[in-house]
């Protein structure tokens, strides 16, 4: 049975955190969420880290890596393109992103939370 799109963001929704917290040591995401609320690194769209100082290339592509890992077999389990997962990812990653955060738009526009 395919998936419709609504039950498909539901059901990465539930499983997005989950999945990207244990893929990442807690000190990892201390100095994530740091760099996030000083605003030397963003998040996008796209459900990806995007380094806005350059001083943050090798965390950044680290953080990439692992999350591009989750999607690709999420998206694999569900059947889908992994940009759509990701994308859901990155809904949930705002919310549970702290004040400050930077936040690229798909216009390319940088919001702050």
């Amino acid at each position: 049975m395919l998936l419709t799109r609504r039950r498909f963001i539901a059901s990465l929704s539930v499983f997005a955190l989950g999945s990207a917290a244990a893929a990442r040591p807690l000190a990892a995401q201390d100095k994530l969420d740091a760099l996030r609320a000083s605003g030397a690194v963003g998040e996008s769209y796209d459900g990806y880290v995007v380094d806005r100082d350059g001083k943050n290339a090798a965390l950044v592509t680290s953080i990439n890596n692992k999350r591009r890992a989750i999607y690709e077999k999420k998206a694999k389990n569900q059947g889908v393109a992994v940009e759509a997962v990701g994308q859901v990812y990155a809904q949930q990653i705002l919310k549970k992103a702290p004040k400050g955060t930077w936040f690229l738009n798909q216009q390319k526009q940088w919001v702050q939370k």
